[in-house]
């Protein structure tokens, strides 16, 4: 056998597995990707079931202006979000101005009997389960991927070929405390 065999053998398993590698960083990046297009999908089912949810309201207390300026506008920030903090941030606050709105709808009786606003309520609280699901999932996906990038041999050619750590979708800051009701207004 000759000796110059040998080291080009090793050149060709090395090369080998840095494509292995890269290809293996491709898909999880991806999948990363695909993970936080799935929680922009339910952000947006979200909104979109809002304006329906509103008028329904609105339609029974007319005088809770308020809170309707507070749902539009927390919406407007979350369509507008373009980077993970800023949605993190947007989502809170609409989640905020949620749960003034419903709790607004509680002082209402008629409002709570109205099948259509049932069906609504039901709605949202279908989706907000959606929307925390494909957090998880983003989440998780982020996890792999950084975990990935950051073991060895991997994280040797990971920072070459530009793979860097993706940011964990977090909740705010005084989201872990429930939203107060008060039904004596």
């Amino acid at each position: 056998m000759k000796k110059w065999m040998i080291p080009v053998g090793i050149v060709i398993v090395v090369v080998i597995i840095v494509i292995a590698g890269y290809n293996n960083l491709v898909k999880l990046s991806e999948g990363v990707n695909s993970s936080w297009s799935q929680v922009e999908n339910q952000l947006q089912r979200r909104a979109d079931l809002i304006p329906n949810l509103v008028e329904t309201v609105k339609g029974y207390a007319a005088q809770e202006q308020t809170i309707f300026t507070a749902v539009a506008e927390a919406r407007a920030k979350l369509a507008g979000a373009t980077t993970v903090d800023e949605t993190a941030t947007a989502n809170g606050e609409l989640s905020g101005a949620l749960s003034r709105l419903l709790a607004i709808a509680e002082n209402y009786p008629l409002l709570k009997s109205d099948a259509n606003f049932r069906a609504l309520q039901d709605e949202l609280a279908g989706t907000e389960n959606r929307i925390a699901t494909a957090r998880m999932d983003y989440n998780n996906a982020v996890q792999a991927y950084n975990t990935k990038i950051k073991v060895f041999p991997t994280s040797i050619y990971a920072g070459i070929f530009g793979f860097d750590a993706k940011d964990y979708f977090e909740a705010d800051e005084g989201t872990q405390n429930p939203p107060e009701v008060d039904f004596s207004k």
